[in-house]
């Protein structure tokens, strides 16, 4: 029995199994914060609609990217790619019905005249990122914007 003594010690000094906690924060589990940015208009101005935008860390969004001009745009920001956790991409059909979703790392998504995508994501660093474009010769003619992240 005395040899017993500290495989006893040590078995009761071990940590009881507990069951895994869920938080309210539960990302596995966030209905998404739908966010709409719309590209380009049906006056063939090339633009950003709105311009700015602010999101939190730790929030789950499905920023919806909706095309209203007549040709297709890009969206993109490098930044903003670095200082999320992309969930998925996912393309719809003019009915809203989604017919495609893509995971992995986003750069840029590209978009069709009158489509709309939704990138879901989760900003896991702050910062203010004005690298929001379409394409450098788009930026450069005014189309930009900006997303901070607090």
């Amino acid at each position: 029995m005395p040899a017993l003594r500290p495989l006893l010690l040590a078995a009761a000094l071990l940590p009881l199994p507990t069951p895994p906690a869920t938080a309210a924060g539960d990302l596995g589990r966030q209905e998404p914060v739908v966010v709409t940015l719309q590209l380009g208009d049906s006056g063939g101005a090339h633009r950003f609609t709105p311009d700015a935008l602010t999101l939190e860390t730790g929030k789950l969004y499905a920023l919806r990217l909706h095309n209203a001009g007549s040709q297709p745009y890009y969206f993109r920001s490098n930044a903003l790619a670095d200082a999320v956790y992309t969930r998925k991409v996912v393309a719809r059909d003019a009915a809203g019905n989604m017919v495609a979703e893509v995971y992995g790392a986003v750069r840029r998504v590209e978009i069709a005249a009158g489509q709309v995508a939704e990138w879901w994501f989760v900003p896991i660093r702050t910062g203010r990122f004005d690298d929001v474009m379409s394409t450098p010769a788009l930026r450069d003619a005014g189309m930009r914007a900006t997303i901070e992240v607090k």
